[in-house]
């Protein structure tokens, strides 16, 4: 579920270079195909409805929805995502090239899969709105932005954990995000481990500590919508001031 930076308009010599998680998208090189054919598929309507769900309904995906828009980024379903057929190992990517956001269609089968995978990119799609990452030449960028996806997406809950059969005790979810994080460069980027450790490892507090724009760790649908809440009041007691 890692951001994968793939551009489509990479040239031949980069691609050879490093792909930046490229060959895990291969309908991004694709001309796109009539709505017709598309919707004789029924992962592309499956995909369809369940993103139309999570972004009228999700509480996680609604707050970066809005958070994007009040950093002049607006989100549009038709513009900004598309659900495509994707290598067996991802479930989604976000596209920095395009500023799109990829979900695979072949891979997402349930409603809270979808959920999280949305929250995890629109994540990715936030840091690109906010800040000058440079997704392709800075490992670190890409880390820390991995580490906030895992840490504030809903990757790392208890639930999450114990279905994957992981079970830890103290300093259990920063182990989930600093590994999740690390899995999530190796998928999209042509570095060894050692590599992707340490740059995990040196941004690991700064941008764990990150919490923009929940402004804490939602570690629950119930914690998602309190930081919802919070953050349509933020600005309340200064708009007159």
């Amino acid at each position: 579920e890692g951001g994968a930076d793939s551009s489509p308009a990479a040239e031949k010599k980069g691609v050879e270079e490093d792909d930046f998680g490229y060959r895990l998208f291969p309908d991004r090189n694709k001309k796109p195909q009539s709505f017709l054919v598309r919707s004789l598929f029924t992962f592309h309507n499956k995909c369809q409805l369940m993103l139309r769900l999570t972004l009228e309904t999700n509480p996680y995906a609604r707050l970066l929805l809005e958070a994007l828009k009040q950093s002049g980024c607006t989100v549009f379903n038709d513009r900004h995502f598309s659900c495509e057929n994707c290598d067996g190992c991802v479930s989604g990517g976000f596209d920095a090239a395009t500023s799109q956001i990829v979900l695979c269609q072949n891979n997402i089968r349930h409603q809270s899969h979808m959920n999280r995978v949305v929250t995890h990119e629109l994540i990715h799609a936030f840091d690109h709105c906010r800040a000058h990452v440079d997704w392709f030449k800075n490992v670190k960028h890409l880390a820390c932005s991995e580490i906030r996806a895992a840490n504030l997406s809903g990757d790392c809950t208890l639930m999450n954990e114990i279905a994957r059969f992981k079970f830890g005790l103290k300093g259990h979810h920063q182990t989930c995000v600093r590994d999740r994080a690390i899995r999530s460069i190796l998928a999209v980027r042509k570095v060894s481990k050692e590599t992707a450790e340490k740059a995990v490892d040196e941004v690991f507090d700064a941008c764990f500590n990150d919490l923009e724009p929940f402004g804490r760790i939602p570690h629950s649908k119930a914690d998602a919508k309190r930081a919802y809440r919070d953050f349509q009041n933020r600005d309340r007691y200064t708009a007159n001031l």
